[in-house]
């Protein structure tokens, strides 16, 4: 199912929900836009959420515009691993409502 290729049909959802879809791309340029936060954490961001929610295409796409503002290795890795620590700290804490009693 996934494919890059994919990403093509987006123009889809823009011609057939043309306002929408521009209220989508313009909420997702001022999200990711420098301000408080500088490019690359953002991209460190929405690389640790797409790692937890599993999306391959959001994996690909904001690891490559993570490198384009810098990301080395570690940073990628370090993200990744402070995503997967959130992941499991929510099992485990949520794991105490079956000593409900």
């Amino acid at each position: 199912m996934y494919d890059m290729n994919n990403l093509s049909k987006l123009k889809v959802l823009d011609e057939q929900a043309p306002e929408p879809m521009k209220a989508f791309w313009a909420f997702n340029d001022a999200a990711f836009a420098e301000g408080a936060l500088s490019k690359l954490t953002k991209e460190l961001i929405a690389l640790g959420v797409a790692v937890t929610t599993q999306c391959p295409y959001c994996i690909e796409l904001h690891t490559k515009a993570a490198r384009d503002a810098g990301a080395t290795d570690a940073q990628l890795s370090e993200a990744a691993i402070v995503a997967a620590a959130i992941r499991a700290g929510g099992a485990v804490t949520h794991a105490t409502h079956m000593f409900k009693k």
